[in-house]
């Protein structure tokens, strides 16, 4: 009976875990959105991103690095507790030696113990544990921009891959709306054929058409799921769950809106971008390991106390005697002066100003940098601006003159190959503006994102 209990109590238990554990499952199931827009993504990655989480372990660490430094300008404490046996067998009298304490015995083996509370505390060292403290602030601070950094750079690459992925979605419904027009323009030239009014090769090259039309029809669907799976891996998501994307159609006011200055953008990223701060940070980072390699030079002052008792064997007192009489307390200071360290320290501080040296070079690299990807962006943008204008213009004229060739085609009075030309025209004009579009829209994007300003689709 008792057996059976105990079988019934942990089946309760095991069925209980695992509806727990199936209610967490369908928990986070359903934590995931049902249609992900741009800002869905951008928001679930910084959340779930690796490289993101990375980062901020590692500005809990540097976290962990200030309470150290902080807890250095304090003093320490231990407290020891030693037993020794001691055995001389060719002596006479024993005797112990044990700090001031000394013990005569008779017997040839002793045994002797020792107990005590020290605390060190450095009182001056040339500022060096200031200057950690300092330092270690602004590794903290450094590790933290490190954390923005990877944010700003996947929410660039989601920008991105979704931009491309709006443009894929348009080309795909470019082609299937080709490969529809290309599929009647077959079924109309099987009636004319059959009236006389066409020749078989005519009809034969149609048909050709309408397998190139699906070709690239079926070619445009795997560039487009191609993005769906770079964009699931930007957001740590299995690539076999689905994700229903919200695909917006941008208007001309997304494509041709105002750009801003290149210099405006360029001061703006100056201010507010992650890596030209902790580029600073790092310069004045390496100052203060000047000073603290300089700290070396400087004289160390340090003030040391401790209480404690000893207690031996071999004679008529006991332990608690022992350890009343042998009590002592103990205060001292020391001064420590550095005279020669084989040239540690001068290494040290010639090494601190080259590293500071380093660090002025990585800042002005990171800004040239920074002054190049804006000056890309603006000029990107404003070139797609201005192709999608023209393109545009090309694809209305191009509309209308294939409009005119079928009309004519219909009637007799084109053939098949000047039909397929200007559709091949049409088609190329469709591609070049959504080409110039999207890379408007993507270019103006990243600009404003530069600038400071929220992303928006």
């Amino acid at each position: 009976m008792i057996n059976v209990r105990r079988l019934t109590v942990i089946s309760l238990c095991v069925a209980s875990a695992c509806a727990g554990n199936g209610a967490q499952q369908r928990d986070s199931v359903q934590a995931l959105p049902a249609q992900w827009d741009l800002q869905t993504c951008i928001d679930y990655a910084l959340r779930q991103n690796i490289t993101i989480l990375k980062n901020r372990l590692n500005a809990e660490s540097a976290e962990v690095d200030v309470k150290t430094a902080k807890a250095a300008l304090f003093p320490s404490l231990t407290a020891s507790v030693s037993q020794r046996i001691v055995n001389r067998p060719n002596s006479e009298t024993n005797t112990i030696i044990d700090g001031d304490n000394i013990t005569s015995s008779q017997s040839k083996t002793s045994y002797n113990g020792s107990y005590g509370i020290d605390a060190n505390w450095t009182l001056y060292n040339g500022s060096k544990r200031l200057n950690t403290l300092k330092q270690q602030r602004m590794n903290n601070r450094i590790a933290e921009l490190s954390v923005a950094e990877s944010e700003n750079n996947i929410e660039e690459s989601i920008t991105q891959i979704y931009v491309q992925i709006l443009y894929a979605a348009e080309a795909v419904k470019v082609n299937e709306a080709t490969l529809a027009v290309s599929r009647a323009e077959c079924e109309r030239a099987r009636a004319l054929l059959a009236a006389g009014s066409i020749a078989k090769s005519d009809l034969a090259q149609l048909e050709a058409q309408v397998s190139t039309d699906n070709y690239q029809l079926v070619t445009a669907q795997a560039t487009l799921q191609d993005y769906k799976l770079q964009l699931k891996q930007l957001l740590e998501l299995d690539g076999e769950k689905e994700m229903t994307l919200y695909i917006p159609t941008p208007g001309d006011e997304n494509v041709l809106s105002p750009l801003p200055s290149k210099t405006d953008v360029y001061r703006s990223a100056l201010t507010l971008r992650p890596e030209i701060e902790a580029g600073r940070l790092n310069v004045k980072a390496s100052e203060l390991d000047i000073d603290i390699a300089r700290s070396g030079y400087i004289p160390t002052v340090s003030l040391s106390a401790g209480i404690g008792s000893t207690n031996t064997n071999g004679n008529d007192f006991t332990f608690g005697e022992q350890i009343k009489q042998n009590w002592n307390n103990s205060l001292g200071v020391t001064v420590s002066v550095p005279i020669f360290n084989n040239r540690q320290t001068k290494s040290a501080v010639q090494k601190a100003k080259i590293q500071k040296q380093s660090s002025e070079l990585d800042l002005l690299d990171s800004q040239k940098a920074l002054y190049k990807t804006i000056e890309g962006l603006w000029l990107d943008a404003n070139s797609a601006q201005q192709r999608y204008v023209a393109a545009t213009e090309k694809l209305r004229s191009t509309q209308t003159s294939y409009d005119l060739i079928q009309e004519q085609f219909n009637l007799g009075m084109k053939n098949t190959v000047e039909l397929l030309t200007e559709k091949n025209n049409l088609l190329n004009a469709q591609q070049e503006t959504l080409q110039a579009k999207y890379m408007a829209i993507l270019n103006t994007q990243l600009l404003k994102f530069y600038q400071g300003e929220k992303i928006t689709l």
